[in-house]
């Protein structure tokens, strides 16, 4: 699971991948932020939802992560 920050307007972004290095070359004009790492696809699909659906845990992270 990672965010990625748009270089243009500072949008986050939140997804998942198996390749962070593969999808960092495809997301061109951003910037990684932050990204957790799971054993399974399971895992970070969940996490990644968690973080789109609920917003105290998307704000939570955002502290974390900016402050």
């Amino acid at each position: 699971m990672y965010i990625i920050q748009s270089i243009v307007d500072n949008s986050l972004y939140i997804g998942y991948t198996e390749d962070l290095k593969r999808r960092m070359k495809e997301h061109r004009g951003s910037r990684l932020v932050y990204y957790e790492s799971y054993r399974t696809k399971t895992l970070a699909r969940v996490r990644e939802k968690k973080l789109k659906q609920y917003g105290s845990a998307w704000i939570g992270l955002k502290k974390r992560i900016f402050e």
